[in-house]
């Protein structure tokens, strides 16, 4: 079936000499992986490996067979063509870091338009506006509620945040934070991306971002952690 859509390149990978298999979140079917030849052989290859690049937003034509296998790419452009991402290293590690996020996290080949609008929201916002060094954790944090995991709001007035329950409770539990830890938690629930205002030291920020990726852990089958996080901490340091 030939299907037009937006698609968000979550991963490439190098395939052979000159081709790449390209995992993409499509607004028409979710993930697809796909396999485009020819990406490094041609006069126009830095065209083509810009369109690759970690969370660029596509407007694709592809033929999908929706058999479990690789799909094709027919005609294929920028959406959104990326203004400062791609010329901020603060901006181009986010991405990366939040590209390998989506990839071990959205596994279902289904569509859902509302997780697409959230993520071609929050990366538009992350292109046009000044940096907020919050900003992946405050995505990482809304992207549960797409997942069903979000904390429960309700219960946040007690001391101790438990992540298998996903809600705060009054004593500490087998699999709840300590008390330092779920308040810092707290600090982040509800916060905005667009918040001027940061409250958080490099340090809280990368404890902050150890416990949503166990959290995501406890939650999803299969989750790892990123690779790129490392790197994350030392461009924020």
């Amino acid at each position: 079936m030939q299907v037009k859509t937006k698609a968000i390149v979550i991963s490439t990978l190098k395939f052979q000499e000159k081709s790449l298999l390209v995992t993409c979140y499509t607004a028409s079917d979710g993930i697809k992986k796909y396999m485009v030849h020819n990406v490094f052989s041609s006069k126009k290859s830095n065209q083509k490996i810009a369109y690759f690049q970690p969370l660029t937003i596509l407007e694709v034509e592809a033929f999908h067979k929706n058999k479990n296998t690789l799909e094709y790419f027919k005609e294929i452009r920028l959406a959104h063509p990326f203004h400062s991402i791609p010329n901020s290293i603060l901006k181009s590690t986010i991405a990366i870091f939040l590209s390998e996020i989506l990839y071990h996290s959205i596994k279902e080949e289904e569509q859902n338009i509302n997780l697409f609008a959230f993520l071609e929201t929050a990366l538009l916002w992350l292109d046009t506006h000044e940096i907020n060094a919050n900003f992946h954790i405050i995505f990482m944090l809304e992207l549960t509620k797409f997942f069903g995991f979000y904390p429960d709001e309700n219960t946040i007035n007690f001391p101790f945040f438990d992540k298998r329950e996903g809600y705060f409770v009054p004593y500490q539990t087998t699999d709840a934070l300590n008390e330092a830890e779920s308040s810092l938690f707290k600090k982040i629930i509800g916060l905005k991306w667009d918040a001027t205002s940061n409250n958080l030291t490099s340090n809280e920020r990368y404890s902050l971002l150890k416990i949503l990726l166990d959290y995501y852990a406890q939650h999803l089958e299969g989750f790892k952690k990123p690779k790129s996080l490392e790197v994350l901490k030392e461009v924020f340091s």
